[in-house]
């Protein structure tokens, strides 16, 4: 694998982190560097050791854990936007502006869930061992970078709307989850 596949790879693997990003953008009005930072950082963090434990580990557990990551991320991906409907339909208003799923403990499952399918990619450096290095760093770089444009993207867009935007944000989600699974049958 060359650098311009393991460039594909990344984006690749970044377009779930983009689309929960952009979610979690869109049902906040503001975002701030306080407490936004946590996405990126463990989106990167997660896509990125993802596959080096992969890697490490090596096919047999991998493709064990492949056989169930879709339903795990669906699991993880439908309570959190279940949540953050239930929230933005019957929370209090202080607790919609202050953007609870940007809490440490959300934004972990939130990075658990849009990284599982990448610890099965891990399998695909098995042959060529010199380049998980840079696959690991390119793949961390390039979901840092998609959440940050996600959530930039998201939030300008929630700012456009007037509807309860955090109900859209969790369809959204729960979409993500539903995607994964149809993707692994199909």
């Amino acid at each position: 694998m060359n650098i311009f596949e393991i460039i594909l790879l990344s984006i690749g693997l970044a377009m779930d982190c983009f689309a929960v990003s952009t979610a979690s953008g869109i049902s906040c009005k503001e975002l701030q560097i306080r407490s936004i930072y946590k996405m990126p950082l463990l989106f990167g963090l997660f896509q990125g050791g993802m596959p080096l434990i992969g890697f490490l580990i090596s096919v047999s557990f991998a493709e064990a854990i492949d056989a169930y990551s879709h339903w795990i991320a669906l699991a993880i991906l439908c309570f959190i936007g279940g949540k953050m409907i239930y929230e933005d339909i019957w929370g209090e208003e202080d607790e919609k502006s202050e953007c609870n799923h940007f809490a440490w403990k959300t934004v972990i499952l939130l990075a658990i869930a849009t990284s599982i399918d990448a610890l099965a990619t891990g399998v695909i450096f098995v042959s060529t061992p010199e380049k998980i290095s840079i696959a690991v760093i390119i793949i961390a770089l390039g979901s840092f970078l998609f959440s940050c444009i996600g959530l930039f993207i998201g939030n300008r867009l929630g700012k456009q709307f007037t509807f309860k935007v955090g109900v859209l944000g969790g369809l959204i989600l729960i979409g993500i989850g539903l995607k994964l699974v149809l993707e692994h049958y199909l």
